[in-house]
This record gives structure tokens, sequence and C-alpha cells, in this order.
């Protein structure tokens, strides 16, 4: 593909892993000391790594399919590369979690009539409708990403870059709707995937940017100037008006959180290949972690619930590092002796003839 290949994106993809690790690592701790408390609190940011995934993975999505749209086998070729890069890891941690977990836990392994939700990716749709399903809580983001993978290509094959526009904003104000109206009716919104499209559309409009030829370091300064303006509200936002009777907040929430990252990432892109954000996110370990990211992402509970039982300290930072180390260490034999096998297969669906969006 003679798509530009931005690697400083890969350290993006690294922190957003790094983020929801913390996060799930901190999230029931209680505190014990000072740094302990304080870690905690603000692991709780954590949780806006999803977020960092969605718009990530929308944009990055986008450009593929904008510069594909005319080639031959446009969709077999897209929806045949998704499938190896996703499905094998995705389903071999199912079969973890509903049989090597359950024999080295003692527990029992649930029945299929509750694993079937995960196996068709609609297990975010049972957590937010209360059906009865049991499988890898945090996987509900995976199956949000599935979902926009199945119908965007289609989307932007049939739209216009200025058509596509109007649908990225219509997806935007259609989330936020339906966020208000699920809460008027008691369902939650924080997993399910019409309610969290828009960071995906959001990330989306940024390959029409860079189509756009936007991201100079001309216009730098007016992503940073909007990125330090966001941020105030929404801080004001996070620290005075979240919490138990602050629902509705959750409606606006999820649109300037992804509206955050949507500039941050455009004033990554456009600041110049030598600033110092951009050299430390190509560093070798934020490269290395990008590349194993979907691996830390997908063992991390594991890896945690494992050194939990085998390699507890009792010292809180130091059962950290020993999960992390631990993840880490799964998720490279992963990718180098399991996932690598199949990302092989994509030389047989490549794209024969790209046009270069930049």
């Amino acid at each position: 593909m003679n798509l530009t290949y931005y690697k400083n994106l890969d350290g993006v993809r690294a922190i957003a892993a790094l983020m929801v690790m913390v996060f799930h690592f901190f999230q029931d701790i209680q505190p014990t000391t000072k740094l302990v408390g304080f870690l905690s609190k603000i692991s709780i940011f954590g949780q806006t790594g999803v977020t960092l995934f969605f718009v990530l993975s929308g944009f990055l999505i986008t450009r593929i399919l904008l510069a594909t749209k005319n080639t031959e086998g446009f969709f077999r070729n897209f929806y045949l590369r998704r499938t190896l890069r996703i499905f094998p890891l995705y389903y071999l941690f199912l079969v973890i979690s509903y049989y090597f977990i359950p024999f080295i836990t003692n527990a029992e392994t649930p029945p299929f009539s509750q694993q079937i939700y995960y196996y068709t990716y609609l297990q975010n749709f049972a957590t937010t409708f209360d059906w009865n399903a049991i499988g890898p809580k945090h996987f509900w983001s995976l199956a949000v990403e599935e979902h926009f993978y199945l119908f965007w290509p289609l989307v932007v094959y049939f739209a216009s870059p200025k058509n596509l526009s109007k649908i990225i904003l219509a997806i935007v104000i259609g989330a936020m709707a339906l966020r208000a109206y699920m809460f008027s009716e008691g369902f939650e919104v924080f997993y399910f995937t019409f309610t969290r499209f828009d960071a995906l559309a959001i990330g989306a409009y940024l390959a029409i940017l860079e189509l756009n030829k936007t991201f100079t370091t001309k216009n730098s300064t007016k992503f940073g100037i909007s990125l330090a303006l966001l941020l105030i509200p929404t801080i004001i936002m996070w620290t005075f008006f979240t919490g138990e009777g602050n629902n509705y907040i959750q409606v606006f929430k999820f649109f300037l959180l992804a509206g955050i990252y949507f500039l941050a990432i455009g004033l990554l892109l456009s600041l110049k290949e030598n600033n110092l954000i951009n050299k430390t996110l190509k560093t070798r370990f934020f490269l290395y972690t990008g590349k194993i990211s979907y691996g830390l992402y997908v063992y991390h509970p594991l890896c945690y619930m494992m050194s939990g039982k085998y390699f507890d300290t009792n010292n809180i930072i130091t059962d950290f590092i020993v999960s992390v180390v631990l993840t880490y260490i799964v998720a490279a034999l992963s990718f180098h002796l399991f996932e690598s096998s199949f990302l092989k297969l994509k030389k047989f669906f490549e794209y024969n003839k790209v046009e270069k969006i930049k």
C-alpha cells in the first residue's frame, strides 16, 4: 500500500493499551498508602483509553478504505485482512476463557447458551440489555469495533467525501440522542454499539482531513489551541459533575473525550516528525508496545489474575510491575508464535493499486 505510515500512531496505540491496563489493575485496589491512593485516583482516566482506541481505529480504517475504494477486490481484501488480524486471537482467548481458566480455577465452564453472545460479537448487546451471557468482560469494545468494520466499508464505498462528512455528523448526533433516550429508559450506554459509534465516526473524520491535506505544521497551532480549549470544559465536567446522579453527563462526556483524542491525534500528525513528542512516540518501547497492543489488551485480565494467584508479593506497586511484565511476555509470545502466522497470510489479499492520500 502506498499510504503514509505514521510510526507515531503506533506509540498512540501503545498509550491507549497502557491506559486501559493501568485502569484495570487499580480500579478495585483499596489504597494503603498515599502513593497508591494517588495512582488509584488517576487510574480512572485510563478507562478513556478505549475511546482513544476507537478514535484511532476510525481514522486508520477510514484512510485505508478511502485509498482502496476503487481497487479490485475492495470488500474481499478488507474483510479478509481484518479477519486475519482479529479473529485468531479473539477466538483463541475465548477458548482459554471457557476451558482453560475454569480448569485451573476449579470453576464450571458456562453453558454454550451463555457463550454464544461472545462467539457472535453480541456481548455488548448482552451487557446492555441484561441477557444471560458469560465471557471476558473487556471484549465489549472489540464487539463495537467489529460492528463498525462490518458496515463502514459500505458507507465509504458508496459515499463521496462530502457526503461522508454529513454521515459522520449524523452518527455523532444520533449517538448522543440515543444515549439520552436510553438513559431516560434506564439502560446503560457505556457498552452499547450505537451509543459509542460517535468516537469511531469522529476518528473517521481525521481521514477526511488528511485527504484535504489539513495536517501541516501551519495548522498544528490550531489543533493545539482547540485541544487546550476543549480540555477545560471536559476537566470541569469530569471533576464536578460525574458520579452518581449525573448519568446524563455521559450523553456529552463520550463526545468530549472523543473530541479531545481527535484533536490530539490531529496535533501529532501536524507537528514535525522530529518534534519531541513524536520522537518519544517513535522510540523502540512505544513502537513495540503498539505492535503487540492487541495482545496486551486481550491477555491483561488473565495475566493479572495469574500474577495475583501465583506471584502475589503483598506490595501493590511490585504486584503491578509483575503483572505488567507478565502481560508483556504473554502478548509478545502470542504475537510472534501465534498471531504472526495469520498476519503473514495477509499478503494474499493485497490491494493492487492504492491512491496515495498524503
